[in-house]
């Protein structure tokens, strides 16, 4: 199956008890249709707010994000359903690349750079099979590596969003968690985009009421300003195109960004075996198709000047929720986003959302991406009272968190995120390697839901080694 060709579900308009629609069926056109625009719905949110946060055009996101899919699907050849949008692990290196005086273009030439070697690692996964991430990336390292990488974020929430408007970020955050929190099914999926609306209103009708507020605006000048600034939209065209940049690269800005690589391929991986659960499909052997599919999307939409691309979890849920994992719904979700892209009056709407509402946002959003690190470890059932965890994600965490620097040279400088993850990953192999060779017990390599890969000498998995009765870690003697 190349992607099309669809089924028809029965009668196309029925699911009986447990019946799911595969990714190479479909229900009628209307009610396919109708998916992909809630499926358009589901990451509309992520998918503008990205773009926003690194100073790109959301306009351009949203066309990129629907030819990324489409590519995606077509590369896959219609077996793993979903859908790519902006990746905001990528939202802390454009603050660092910034910091170091970079623009636009040194941004999206770095995204270009890591979308290649994460194309190249798919290559690799597709030649040597998925126990290459495992052994490369275990657990202890993966889940430091994201976590560094959201919590690096925390100082552009407090020093850049929160302070433009306090009360109107207190809010949204509060309305946003509640949103996460309460609401079920559908809404709670789309609870970001829900909690933008709700700070855009609030801002809109603080305005009218109590006039303009005195802070600190989007340039970092405390002035007397508007809380939401609808100049541009009134000059955006209602069709056009979005605006294109061309990359520039520079070593400093890679050498930034090349730590996110651990997080995309962590994404693709999970999200990957995710679908192949729900839809009974094992795709292990289209891991490496996938991960080079999406290395590929993101070449494409940062060699025009868009966003780093991933594979979404808010439409992996809406397929849970809804039981359809027909491709055909994502064909029409990529159509409906590159209708988006063709109207920059929307791409104004969105990058006029006021500075405090994205402290609300951002707030909840950044600590998420970072506690998907402790995710990954209580998934996976990382022990810290083993040293060889402990102290790898301990030191990169801290470095990655604080911002440590390391001055190589006079022009060279590792510092923040990229410092922290060589720190996570030199020190994680360089000490098992120590440990090995002194003889020193030690974990097993890979996770508890791969040890399948870790074979013993009988060619069985080999277990993890458990405490006897009384022994530190053990259950208690009798």
């Amino acid at each position: 199956m190349a992607g099309f060709g669809w089924k028809l579900h029965g009668d196309g308009k029925h699911l009986g008890p447990g019946d799911i629609v595969k990714p190479g069926e479909r229900l009628t056109w209307g009610r396919t249709v109708g998916l992909g625009a809630q499926h358009v719905v589901s990451m509309i949110g992520a998918c503008f707010v990205a773009p926003v946060l690194m100073g790109l055009d959301p306009s351009l996101a949203l066309m990129a994000s629907g030819v990324a899919t489409a590519l995606f699907l077509l590369a896959t050849r219609g077996r793993v359903p979903s859908y790519l949008g902006s990746s905001l692990s990528f939202v802390g290196v454009s603050a660092a690349i910034a910091g170091q005086g970079g623009d636009t273009g040194t941004l999206t030439g770095a995204m270009l750079v890591v979308g290649a070697c994460l194309a190249g690692c798919g290559v690799a996964v597709q030649v040597l099979g998925a126990r290459i991430i495992h052994a490369v990336l275990p657990p202890p390292v993966t889940g430091a590596v994201v976590m560094l990488i959201g919590f690096n974020l925390a100082p552009v929430t407090a020093g850049t969003y929160w302070p433009q408007d306090q009360w109107t970020a207190l809010a949204t955050m509060v309305f946003t968690g509640l949103a996460l929190v309460v609401l079920r099914g559908f809404w709670s999926r789309v609870a970001i985009f829900l909690g933008l609306l709700f700070g855009y209103v609030l801002s809109w009708v603080l305005d009218r009421t109590a006039g303009r507020i005195h802070s600190v605006n989007g340039s970092g000048k405390v002035t007397d300003h508007w809380r939401v600034d609808f100049s541009g939209v009134g000059r955006a065209d209602w069709i056009g195109l979005p605006h294109f940049h061309a990359p520039n690269f520079t070593g400093s800005a890679i050498l930034v960004a090349l730590p996110v690589l651990v997080a995309l391929l962590a994404e693709n991986t999970g999200h990957v075996k995710a679908v192949g659960e729900m839809t009974g499909d094992t795709l292990d052997d289209a891991m490496g198709t996938a991960i080079v599919a999406d290395g590929a999307a993101t070449m494409l939409s940062t060699g025009f000047g868009g966003p780093a691309t991933t594979t979404y979890a808010e439409n992996i849920g809406v397929m849970a929720a809804t039981r359809v994992y027909s491709t055909a719904a994502y064909w029409a979700a990529a159509c409906f986003a590159l209708l988006f892209g063709l109207c920059p009056k929307f791409g104004a709407v969105v990058a006029a959302i006021p500075g405090g509402v994205l402290g609300g946002i951002t707030v909840i959003l950044y600590g998420m991406i970072g506690l998907l690190g402790a995710q990954i470890w209580v998934r996976n059932k990382v022990d810290f009272s083993q040293p060889l965890n402990l102290v790898p994600a301990a030191t990169g965490v801290i470095i990655g968190v604080g911002g440590v620097s390391l001055k190589i040279t006079g022009s060279f400088v590792l510092s923040g995120i990229a410092l922290g993850t060589l720190v996570v990953l030199v020190s994680y192999h360089g000490l098992r390697w120590l440990s090995k060779t002194a003889g020193t017990p030690q974990p097993p390599l890979l996770d508890g839901g791969t040890v399948e890969y870790d074979a013993g000498p009988d060619g069985g998995s080999r277990e993890p080694d458990v405490p006897a009765p009384g022994e530190r870690g053990g259950p208690a003697a009798p």
